[in-house]
C-alpha cells in the first residue's frame, strides 16, 4: 500500500513543486501563463483523453452511467450549498462568489486527475477523468460563466435587462464547444460505436500526449506560485469542504443509492482532488481576481498531501 500510494503522488507534488520553484525564482513567468493554459486545455489534454477514451472498451463504458450520474451530484450539491453560504455568510459579491465557488467544487481534474488514478485504477480509468471534466465542464462551469456574464451586466445600464436564464444557456453552449469537452466526447462516440483506432493514431498523437499529465501539473505548479496566501475563515473553510466533506458527501450518496464498491471508490477519490484551477482562470477572463480562491487553491493542494494519501489508502483496491 505504501508503495501504491508513493507511486500515485510522488509525481504529482514533484512536478507541483517544480512549477512552483520556476514562478517563485522568475525562470517561468507565472502572471501570464495562457499560452501554457492554451497547450494544455485545447491541445494537450483533449487529444490525451479522445485517446484513452477511444481505446476503452464498449462494455467498460455502458458501466459508468453511474459515474457520471455520482459526479454530477457532488459537485453540483457542493457548488449550491457553497454558493449559498459565501453570499449569505462570507459577504462575499457575485462575481467573488462564483470564482471561489467554482474553485471548491470544480477538483483540479485536468491536472492531477490523470496521474492520480491511473497507477491505482489502471489505463481505463482514463475514462473516469473525462467523464469527471465532462459534469464540470457542462454543469457547474456554465453556471459559473452565467453568473460573471450577470454580474458584470448589472453594474452596465442593461443589468436589470439580464436574464440569468439566457447567460446560463448561452455559457452552456460555449461550453460544450471547447476542445476540453469536444475531445473526450468524441472518444466516447468511437467507443460506444465500436469502432477501432488505426495504431498509427495513437502513434502519431504520442509526443503530445506522453506530456500531457506532466504540462497540467507544473501549470497548476506555476499558477499556485503567485499566490498571496492569507488564511482566514472563508480559506479554511473551503479546504475542508473541497478536501475532506465532498468526497465523503460522494463516498456517501454511492452507498445510499447501492452503488458498486469500484464506481464508489473512484468517484470519492476523484473528489478528494484538491481544489482546481478553472475558477480563477475564469474569473481572470472577466477581471475577477479575489485572493481568497487563490489562498484555497494552494491551501487545499499543501493540504492535500494528508487527505489525498489517506483517501488512497482508504480507496485504493486492495
Amino acid at each position: 500500500m505504501f508503495n501504491l500510494i508513493v507511486t500515485a503522488l510522488l509525481p504529482v507534488f514533484l512536478v507541483l513543486a517544480l512549477g512552483y520553484f520556476a514562478g517563485r525564482r522568475k525562470l517561468v513567468d507565472n502572471q501570464n501563463v495562457s499560452s501554457l493554459n492554451v497547450l494544455l486545455m485545447q491541445f494537450a489534454l483533449p487529444l490525451t483523453l479522445f485517446i484513452s477514451i477511444a481505446k476503452t472498451p464498449q462494455s467498460v463504458i455502458m458501466q459508468n452511467g453511474q459515474l457520471a450520474l455520482l459526479l454530477t451530484l457532488g459537485l453540483v450539491i457542493v457548488y449550491a450549498i457553497v454558493g449559498w453560504m459565501h453570499r449569505k455568510i462570507f459577504g462575499l459579491s457575485l462575481s467573488d462568489t462564483a470564482v471561489q465557488t467554482l474553485t471548491i467544487a470544480f477538483p483540479n481534474f485536468a491536472s492531477i486527475g490523470l496521474p492520480l488514478v491511473l497507477p491505482i485504477f489502471g489505463q481505463q480509468a482514463a475514462l473516469s477523468v473525462a467523464i469527471a471534466i465532462a459534469v464540470g465542464s457542462v454543469t457547474i462551469s456554465p453556471m459559473t460563466l452565467a453568473l460573471l456574464d450577470l454580474d458584470k451586466a448589472r453594474q452596465t445600464d442593461a443589468g436589470q435587462s439580464v436574464s440569468a436564464a439566457r447567460q446560463f444557456l448561452i455559457a452552456l453552449g460555449h461550453s460544450v464547444r471547447k476542445p476540453i469537452f469536444v475531445g473526450p466526447m468524441l472518444g466516447l462516440i468511437v467507443a460506444l460505436l465500436g469502432i477501432k483506432l488505426p495504431a498509427i493514431v495513437g502513434t502519431a498523437l504520442g509526443p503530445i500526449t506522453a506530456a500531457t499529465a506532466g504540462i497540467g501539473l507544473f501549470l497548476t505548479g506555476l499558477m499556485l506560485s503567485a499566490q498571496a496566501i492569507k488564511i482566514d475563515a472563508d480559506v479554511t473553510f473551503g479546504t475542508a469542504v473541497k478536501n475532506i466533506v465532498q468526497p465523503l458527501l460522494v463516498f456517501g450518496l454511492a452507498r445510499l443509492f447501492h452503488f458498486p464498491a469500484t464506481i464508489a471508490g473512484q468517484a470519492a477519490l476523484l473528489t478528494a482532488i484538491p481544489a482546481g484551477f478553472f475558477g480563477l482562470v475564469f474569473g481572470a477572463s472577466s477581471g475577477v481576481r479575489p485572493p481568497v480562491a487563490g489562498a484555497t487553491l494552494l491551501v487545499s493542494s499543501i493540504s492535500s498531501v494528508v487527505t489525498l494519501s489517506i483517501a488512497i489508502w482508504l480507496l485504493a483496491p486492495k
